[in-house]
């Protein structure tokens, strides 16, 4: 699956662009006068291969949640447990996420793909039970969350002692990842939008950013939810020593993603290839988003044709991995929440952007003279 998903990955379309570009040029408004807007519409028309790009909606997030063995060298204060409650939290409309979400329009697709503790009961999808076709309207109900259970294992081994993963596990959830893109995409999502739920999987991901950018993991490395001077020091440690151990190569992104990184991290991986081979534009929310978008870049280098940062985590691995990326954020409010809440903001952006190519009027159709 991963080998075919990486094959029908493709550069963005030349002429979709240029035809994009040119449309700016006869709207009714000076020039350039959209800014970046005008750039996220015209890259848009390039994943589309054509001219006005289809408007991004239904936009469906999903959430992959998991577990971390690092959590036991005390990186983090909150314990392993919050994991799997606020899955429960999710499934009941009570999280930001949902709050966003529902502002949106947007469906919520909550994925374990490695939580450590039970999960709350609630409607419950096999990701391969799920119908291809798109026929079930619940898979893009914004008023239903939705739980899928794919768990590789019980979360990651503790990577400052061994690899995180298995190659095979780590594959397990980055084809994960695809299958959920393929789904939400054939029940009809014009765009997708990454989430995240695992307590300590900033750790894993300032290990992913070092490791794609060379970065030093002091650089890479943030406070989390908010930890103390000494807990980071720490954390910082831990990350540096994890990489020391495996020594992660950035051309083998399967190999670095079972050494240090997370199920999640992974799933996100694979849910980007996903959409980028369905050429979807996928919106990255923060610093867990971002890594796995490294990932998936190594991967397919294509596939950041199919990204949309949309917006700056206060973590700073995330400044490093966009500008790695090449990606500029719509957005920067210094949230780092996670779980989806930056992407979900950001939406109105990406849509406003797509809009002006379908609705407003040239300076002939208007019968406004040109400068």
């Amino acid at each position: 699956m991963l080998e075919t998903t990486i094959a029908a990955i493709r550069p963005a379309d030349e002429a979709a662009m240029a035809a994009a570009r040119e449309l700016h040029g006869r709207l009714t408004k000076p020039a350039g006068s959209l800014g970046a807007l005008e750039d996220l519409s015209v890259r848009l028309a390039g994943l589309a291969g054509a001219c006005p790009p289809p408007l991004p909606e239904p936009a469906a997030v999903a959430i992959f949640a998991g577990d971390h063995g690092v959590h036991a060298q005390g990186v983090s204060p909150w314990p392993q447990e919050v994991t799997g409650q606020m899955i429960g939290n999710f499934l009941a409309g009570g999280a930001v996420v949902n709050a966003f979400a529902r502002q949106a329009g947007a469906s919520v697709t909550v994925v374990d793909v490695g939580v450590a503790t039970p999960l709350p009961t609630g409607p419950v999808a096999d990701p391969a039970g799920l119908d291809p076709a798109g026929t079930d309207p619940a898979v893009l109900d914004p008023a239903v969350p939705r739980l899928v259970v794919a768990s590789v294992r019980r979360g990651t081994r503790d990577f400052t002692v061994t690899a995180a993963l298995t190659r095979d596990e780590a594959l397990a959830a980055v084809q994960t990842g695809i299958r959920i893109a393929d789904e939400l995409i054939d029940a009809g999502a014009g765009i997708l939008l990454t989430g995240d739920m695992g307590i300590g999987n900033t750790t894993p991901a300032a290990a992913l950013i070092a490791a794609f950018t060379g970065a030093d993991p002091l650089d890479a490395t943030g406070r989390g939810t908010g930890i103390d001077d000494p807990t980071y020091a720490h954390k910082v440690a831990v990350v540096r020593s994890a990489l020391a151990r495996h020594a992660p190569d950035p051309a083998d992104p399967l190999g670095v993603l079972a050494a240090v990184g997370g199920l999640e991290h992974a799933a996100l991986a694979g849910l980007i290839l996903g959409a980028a081979a369905r050429r979807t534009p996928v919106l990255l929310d923060g610093v867990i988003a971002v890594s796995a978008a490294l990932a998936a870049a190594a991967f397919a280098p294509a596939a950041v044709g199919a990204m949309v940062a949309g917006h700056r985590s206060a973590e700073p691995g995330a400044t490093l991995a966009l500008r790695h990326l090449g990606l500029d954020p719509l957005i920067d409010l210094g949230l780092r929440l996670g779980e989806g809440t930056g992407a979900l903001l950001a939406l109105p952006v990406v849509t406003g952007a797509v809009r002006v190519l379908h609705e407003v009027a040239t300076f002939d159709s208007a019968g406004v003279a040109e400068k």
